[in-house]
């Protein structure tokens, strides 16, 4: 069953797993606009503070598609849906930094000024003992996707009310002209809002957020 949390509870529990021997991992999922991003770089500083280095976020955002393959697909205008993502190379490293070997693991990152994932852009220490995966599709139940579950030690949904969402997504696109701003929310920001939150595992716990 589903256990509310806080900001400050879940810190506390992170940080007795950063202290652990093992690698352990805890999957920070969210709709579109729950501010997953916000909350995974709060918990780590958090975390740096009573132990550097024994933390560290692993966006799941750095395994978008390149445009230029989103485009010769015909998925541009989808970009940010589940099957957007190369869901299999993100597995694969999630079992290769579970693999624990004593080695530190470069890990991409999505830039969001450039809307492009970039390789080799962050390090995650051989040191650091838990990682914070965040991401919409993490607790999804759909091929593929179900793989991940048994990665994580401890899964958390961010619980953000529907029309927080909706106003959170519509002020990400707020310079945009109406027509454009209609079709990305419509046709796309809120279908993926509606897959995370109907079609998600249980999390084993529930963080408010908005």
């Amino acid at each position: 069953m589903t256990e509310t949390t806080t900001t400050e509870a879940l810190a506390d529990r992170l940080s007795a797993m950063a202290r652990g021997p093992k690698r352990r991992f805890v999957a920070l999922a969210g709709p579109p606009g729950a501010g997953k991003s916000h909350v995974s770089e709060a918990l780590e500083t958090r975390l740096a503070a009573a132990a550097p280095g024994a933390a560290a976020v692993l966006p799941m955002d750095g395994y978008h598609f390149d445009d230029m393959l989103l485009e010769a697909r015909g998925d541009r205008p989808r970009k940010g849906a589940p099957h957007t993502y190369d869901v299999d190379g993100f597995h694969a490293m999630l079992t290769r930094l579970a693999a624990d070997d004593g080695r530190e693991v470069v890990v991409p990152v999505f830039d969001r000024g450039l809307e492009i994932a970039r390789a080799g852009a962050r390090v995650i220490a051989a040191q650091t003992r838990l990682i914070l995966v965040e991401g919409n599709y993490l607790l999804l139940d759909r091929p593929g996707w179900d793989r991940l579950a048994s990665l994580f030690d401890l899964t958390v949904m961010i619980d953000v009310p529907e029309p927080v969402l909706r106003a959170r997504l519509e002020q990400r696109w707020a310079d945009l002209p109406a027509e454009t701003r209609r079709d990305k929310l419509e046709e796309n920001d809120l279908p993926n809002m509606r897959e995370v939150l109907n079609a998600s595992r249980p999390a084993d716990l529930r963080l408010p957020n908005g």
